[in-house]
């Protein structure tokens, strides 16, 4: 039977658990160290953002400061990772040509998640695999996993979630929106789950451990003999070290662009979140810089930085830009699972589109918090309706969950009724999120065309499938304020209880508006 090793690498910070995972990686491809499972643990408390994202998108900064919980960014790609002491972290460092490991990425992330799973099983839980690449038991997620290569060798790490403080991770990520639907702290129970509420007490670490291993050597036919942190391991992660810690590394490596010429989108492709941002020389045609950040798997990692390279000073046409994309990903082997060609020009030709808006009269500053629901702003014409948050009225209006107002002029909402009224529209307060879905279907059967709206880009994006599942086009502008997002009362906002106050912005809904009504 062949030997493996085994690296239980105990309790570090979340710098040196990253840096540590380059330093394994790069050991393994130089043939310094064989094939190795590794064990490892955090403390203090850490958030790791994947290789491709923005930590100021996905990590609520002030509050992992104030509770002195680490920020640190995986070599690895895929989502935002709360990871507090009791959490078990597990990873597979082996030669990609090895015998036993599939070539087909798909496979080598399933075949992997089989060690995890027979490890479960040993400890008497009935754990499955759940392509891509998450581990499941009876249908709610136990453990989350990805992966990176560097030259001959890979790294496949994952999760296993073994107690769960669910309120401390919700605010300290910024859960990307559009799956706070399936995340949401009510529901968590649902598709979520960890050790502790499976088998109604925390097994020991070693018990864990021990079982996992096993469940590696049964899948790979091996053996893992104990080892620890070699000589040239110490010396090269001494070298690294600096570099995990710079705040380069952490915050820089995806840091969002400014706010020049910037065109945005949001899309959202089966392998997961794409968010693109494009520094636009729009009167010269060209594309200055591009980011393209999300919690997707890239192998290799910097396959989306070369794309990006490459989009550099190219010719702000979408034509131009589809074959660009296509070419790179015909000359390149570039793996990203759930994830095609197409969703990345999907993903750019919403952030062109923006082009469309500054031509209709939206002003540069402001064409990134106007959305589209179904249909591009150029084809959505005359809209009969306008649709407003109760959360814009005063707290303690009388008519705050009210579909009235009597447009005193105390809040936005009796502006934004004024308009609606001159610009022959019915403005519609919408009372909770059953409410809009209601009013959306109900607008369509009684053969409302299209319509206008407002709420924060949080929700949009968290509610963007719900709103095209009603069926009826849109224009939906950004709050300009504080929302329930921001205030982490999103189950309060969307049952109608919300306490807050938001703002229209009124200037911005009128010019949208104005541009709609003038093509009717």
């Amino acid at each position: 039977m062949e030997k493996w090793t085994l690296l239980d690498t105990d309790v570090r910070t979340a710098v040196e658990n990253c840096a540590l995972d380059e330093v394994i990686l790069t050991c393994r491809n130089k043939g310094l160290i064989p094939n190795t499972v590794r064990f490892l643990q955090f403390s203090p408390n850490a958030v790791l953002v994947g290789f491709h994202q923005s930590v100021e998108q996905e990590v609520r900064i002030k509050y992992c400061q104030e509770q002195k919980i680490d920020i640190n960014r995986r070599i690895t790609g895929g989502g935002t990772i709360y990871f507090d002491k009791p959490q078990i972290g597990w990873e597979l460092i082996a030669l990609r040509k090895h015998k036993s490991i599939p070539k087909d990425i798909d496979e080598l992330y399933e075949k992997i998640c089989r060690g995890a799973v027979k490890g479960l099983n040993q400890l008497g839980v009935n754990a499955a695999f759940r392509p891509k690449n998450d581990i499941e038991v009876n249908g709610k997620k136990i453990s989350g996993t990805g992966g990176t290569f560097e030259g001959k060798a890979f790294l496949f790490q994952g999760t296993l979630l073994t107690d769960f403080d669910v309120e401390t991770m919700f605010r300290a990520l910024r859960i990307p929106i559009e799956k706070l639907k399936d995340k949401e702290l009510e529901s968590v129970r649902e598709r979520v789950t960890c050790l502790k509420w499976e088998l109604g007490y925390l097994p020991s670490l070693e018990k864990i451990k021990k079982a996992l291993k096993k469940g590696f050597e049964e899948v790979f036919n091996i053996e893992l003999e104990q080892r620890e942190i070699s000589t040239y391991e110490k010396k090269l992660l001494n070298k690294k070290i600096k570099n995990f810690q710079s705040e380069e590394w952490i915050y820089g490596v995806r840091r969002p662009i400014e706010h020049r010429q910037v065109l945005t989108s949001i899309y959202k492709a089966q392998g997961g979140l794409i968010r693109t941002s494009l520094v636009a020389d729009i009167p010269n045609k060209r594309i200055q810089a591009a980011l393209i950040t999300g919690d997707f798997f890239s192998h290799p990692k910097r396959a989306i930085l070369d794309l990006e390279g490459m989009m550099k000073d190219a010719i702000l046409d979408k034509n131009d830009l589809e074959k660009l994309i296509f070419k790179f990903f015909s000359e390149r082997d570039v793996q990203i699972p759930g994830i095609t060609p197409e969703d990345f020009i999907n993903a750019i030709h919403k952030a062109l589109d923006k082009i469309n808006y500054i031509k209709l009269g939206i002003p540069i500053e402001s064409v990134n918090r106007v959305f589209t629901v179904l249909k591009p702003i150029n084809e959505i014409t005359d809209p009969p309706v306008l649709l407003l948050p109760y959360c814009s009225k005063l707290v303690e209006c009388e008519l705050r969950h009210k579909n009235e107002c009597t447009k005193c002029s105390l809040c936005t909402i009796g502006d934004a009724y004024e308009s609606a009224e001159k610009n022959e529209m019915k403005p519609i307060t919408i009372l909770s999120f059953e409410n809009l879905m209601e009013t959306l279907h109900n607008l369509k059967k009684n053969g409302v065309r299209t319509f206008v709206g407002s709420c924060c880009e949080a929700f949009y994006v968290k509610h963007l499938e719900d709103f095209e599942e009603a069926g009826l086009p849109g224009v939906l502008v950004d709050i300009d304020s504080t929302t329930c997002y921001d205030l982490e009362k999103v189950k309060e906002a969307e049952l109608g209880s919300f306490e807050g106050q938001t703002y229209l912005n009124m200037d911005l809904i009128n010019k949208v508006i104005k541009i709609l009504k003038s093509r009717n």
